[in-house]
């Protein structure tokens, strides 16, 4: 088990590269964009330089981890020896049903399939493929190669020798694997979501501003992050999407997206990725935080 293949560049996907790499393990890094490929790098490159800074790793280090990275547009070349594939794309189930059924075609049929979803029925996505035994979920946090824990996610067919291989995988990469059952928003989510509505609820009906409620939350109950800020962090249309699936699959009114976050997506306004969310990211923004500091 040298070969890993992820697919997707974005946060999640550059992310578990960067720390399968950093273990010595071979990646092979698969978007179909050569653009979102060399923006992947480019942040791995920033991550593990801070990382250099604070005397975490050393030079030698950095350069070992960027050199076990391979890039490729095409799934099947950056698949063909994989041992596992993490599929990181976009929180879309007609997307993820369309990769997996790809996967299934072109990797070696000893090759498990996870999805880093963190939301969606591992048993639909493996239902796509013809080894519904090798599919299994591995939901990382983000930041990833910060954050110690994954939930590993068993599908209704995933074998045990799967969900095995997968917990000691897991804990190869310096991560805390929590086994929890295939429904709808998992663990993580089910519980996360609904306080992210909840306090985007409270906003929506002028009970406090972004930053009054945030501040309670940090203050009164020990949150590193407020509610708002972390929705930002994560994406609104990440958040809404989850709670779509978990509404559609539960059919409980307690987890209907609030109009406002439906509107803010709608609007383009998706938090740190954008430039713009609950709080305002663009450069603009920075150069007056910036400002202030040396005034």
């Amino acid at each position: 088990m040298k070969n890993i293949a992820v697919i997707g560049a974005g946060t999640m996907g550059n992310g578990i590269a960067h720390t399968f790499a950093q273990f010595n393990f071979n990646v092979q890094l698969i978007d179909i964009s050569q653009a979102a490929l060399d923006r992947g790098i480019a942040t791995i490159s920033k991550n593990l330089d801070r990382m250099v800074s604070k005397e975490k790793i050393t030079e030698e280090e950095k350069q070992n981890t960027l050199s076990n990275i391979t890039t490729y547009t095409s799934i099947k070349e950056g698949t063909q020896y994989a041992s596992l594939v993490v599929e990181a794309a976009t929180e879309n189930l007609d997307l993820k049903l369309k990769i997996f059924q790809e996967l299934d075609q072109v990797c070696p049929d000893d090759t498990i399939l996870a999805t880093n979803t963190s939301s969606i029925s591992i048993t639909q996505i493996a239902a796509a493929t013809n080894r519904p035994d090798m599919v299994i979920g591995m939901h990382f946090m983000n930041p990833v190669p910060i954050m110690k824990l994954v939930e590993i996610i068993r599908g209704y067919n995933t074998s045990d020798e799967v969900l095995d291989f997968t917990v000691d995988l897991t804990k190869k990469i310096n991560k805390i694997p929590v086994e929890v059952n295939d429904y709808p928003g998992f663990v993580a989510n089910r519980i996360l979501m609904p306080m992210i509505n909840e306090s985007i609820e409270t906003l929506y009906n002028g009970v406090a501003g972004v930053q009054e409620i945030d501040t309670v939350m940090k203050l009164g109950m020990a949150h590193p992050m407020g509610p708002l800020q972390l929705a930002d962090f994560i994406g609104l249309d990440v958040c809404l999407s989850i709670l779509e699936v978990m509404y559609k699959g539960f059919k409980n009114p307690k987890y209907a997206p609030c109009p406002l976050l439906v509107n803010m997506v709608r609007a383009g306004k998706l938090g740190v990725k954008s430039g713009e969310g609950f709080y305002d990211y663009s450069e603009s923004r920075k150069a007056e935080k910036v400002s202030k500091q040396f005034a």
